[in-house]
């Protein structure tokens, strides 16, 4: 089976694992640090904050910026989950905008028909996730256009993107919004396993998402009530959570940074490969918005439908059954059982059906070769075959 995503392990990352194993700290200890610095100096953020995944940056993000309960968040329905759960995790209400038919991102468009509702009945969004789905980055300028007319606050999701770039500049230099969130899972582009950062310009919010990974403990003399009682002491004066990064995770990371810019490389090489294999099929290709260049964490093609014989499952399923890993990202957020319970329906937001309706992630990783492409292409030309 080839699949749709797979980590690269080479023998620096072992090497630089094993030197963690054999050091003082297991977790707590200079690693971690090291890999916040070299990921902020890579896409020219000031702070990084690690932690054990991306869920939990978005969570910390969210109540670093003050969302809590009878707020709202924006957010797009084609993404993963935590998305959108990071709102309900603070006590807030989700609402979602509809993406746009190309980019398959939120649509800015959509969004400022929501925000102009939203006004009229009270309620304006305090927090906003603009997820770069598939490693494209949104319309950010146009997103904080909107931001800053509307006054909410803005968080990429930027679990697919880490290097890539908007207008030239790498994503997650929080040129358009308060906070970037990288994932590390190992289908993304880099991994640490499990793990992921949040990064921001911000030296208040960088603080205020530092305490609340680690208990809402601080050690920090100016943060406490008084006088510390001695050296062993430590104040506990918010209610965070355990969601650190151990050293060991840190250091996989550090090491995977160096082969980053030509993990995306590789990717689009792969992608430019791809988009000339399929040229003849009855599939339509990623579309690249000109101001991006995406970190291409998948690889996503969509069916005409129309000009094949079989349904969206049946293509899915003979794709598999020919030892093609595919996958589908994702199902849209509004339509899981969780979310409908909140009152959210089919035909809330067509264009994430249409394209929920259509799409399948086709192997995509920095290790594939051309050989496994060509494979997936002509697995894929037998499976769309009456």
């Amino acid at each position: 089976m080839i699949p749709y995503g797979r980590q690269d392990i080479t023998q620096a990352d072992v090497d630089a694992m094993v030197a963690v194993l054999q050091s003082d700290f297991l977790t707590q200890g200079p690693m971690v640090p090291r890999f916040e610095q070299r990921v902020a100096q890579h896409v020219g953020a000031s702070h990084a904050l690690a932690v054990n995944s991306a869920t939990s940056a978005l969570h910390i993000a969210c109540l670093a910026l003050g969302l809590g309960k009878g707020d709202w968040l924006l957010t797009t329905p084609v993404t993963f989950v935590a998305s959108a759960n990071c709102g309900l995790y603070c006590g807030a209400k989700v609402d979602f905008v509809d993406v746009d038919p190309r980019t398959y991102n939120l649509c800015p468009k959509a969004l400022e028909i929501k925000l102009e509702q939203a006004e009229r009945e009270g309620k304006l969004p305090k927090v906003l996730v603009a997820v770069h789905l598939c490693g494209q980055p949104c319309d950010m300028q146009a997103i904080q256009a909107l931001a800053q007319r509307y006054s909410f606050k803005v968080i990429e999701d930027a679990s697919h993107a880490i290097g890539g770039k908007y207008q030239g500049e790498f994503i997650g230099n929080c040129r358009y919004s308060d906070i970037t969130v990288f994932s590390f899972h190992p289908v993304k582009i880099i991994t640490t396993a499990e793990g992921g950062m949040a990064v921001t310009n911000d030296t208040e919010l960088a603080n205020r998402m530092a305490l609340l990974r680690s208990h809402g403990i601080t050690r920090d003399p100016a943060q406490m009530t008084h006088e510390a009682d001695g050296p062993w002491y430590y104040q506990q004066i918010d209610l965070g959570f355990n969601y650190r990064m151990t050293e060991l995770q840190a250091a996989l990371g550090f090491t995977q940074m160096e082969r980053l810019d030509q993990y995306v490389a590789r990717r689009h090489q792969l992608a430019h490969r791809y988009d000339d294999l399929l040229r003849e099929l009855p599939v339509t290709t990623p579309w690249q918005h000109p101001d991006s260049y995406s970190g291409l964490h998948l690889y996503v093609i969509r069916l005409q439908l129309d000009k094949i014989q079989k349904t969206h499952r049946q293509v899915f399923e003979a794709l598999r059954e020919l030892g093609i890993g595919v996958n589908l990202h994702y199902i849209p957020v509004h339509i899981q059982p969780y979310y409908q319970r909140m009152g959210f329906q089919i035909g809330d937001f067509p264009e994430a059906e249409s394209y929920y309706a259509e799409a399948i992630s086709l192997p995509m990783f920095q290790t594939m070769s051309e050989a496994q492409q060509d494979e997936v292409v002509a697995a894929l030309s037998k499976a769309l075959q009456a």
